[in-house]
């Protein structure tokens, strides 16, 4: 099984384009506050940028969290989320031990589901997908 990595965040230039494709592809929005990947400033105007997606945990805190089994264990690690069960009470993102689980305006969850159909989009290759139990060099 692949999850999202980013190994190469050095490399990121602040641009959003893995975040605008998370949402328009697999959420069907334009707009990076529903993307399952985000990327911020860890401080600096034009450098140092950050992405937190989701690490992939096995147990996942956020499906034990989820009072209605929205959250489902993905087999592997991470989850899928079946949004039609989500009461929006946001126990998802406080049981996050990374801060992976964006929570938009209404309350809707947005989590990265390890697709990688981001991956191409981020023009200096900062994310790649890896297999469960190797490592990026």
């Amino acid at each position: 099984m692949k999850v999202l990595r980013t190994p190469r965040m050095e490399r990121c230039i602040g641009c959003h384009s893995c975040s605008l494709a998370c949402a328009r592809l697999v959420h069907h929005r334009l707009s990076w506050h529903t993307a399952g990947l985000r990327i911020a400033s860890s401080g600096g105007l034009s450098t140092d940028f950050e992405a937190r997606p989701c690490l992939a945990c096995d147990p996942a805190p956020c499906a034990d969290a989820c009072p209605t089994g929205a959250y489902r264990r993905r087999r592997g690690g991470g989850v899928v989320v079946k949004k039609a069960l989500c009461i929006r009470c946001g126990s998802c993102a406080q049981a996050c031990p990374v801060d992976a689980i964006y929570l938009d305006e209404r309350g809707e969850p947005f989590v990265c589901i390890h697709c990688g159909r981001c991956v191409p989009f981020c023009p200096h290759e900062c994310l790649e997908m890896v297999e469960i139990g190797e490592e990026s060099p």
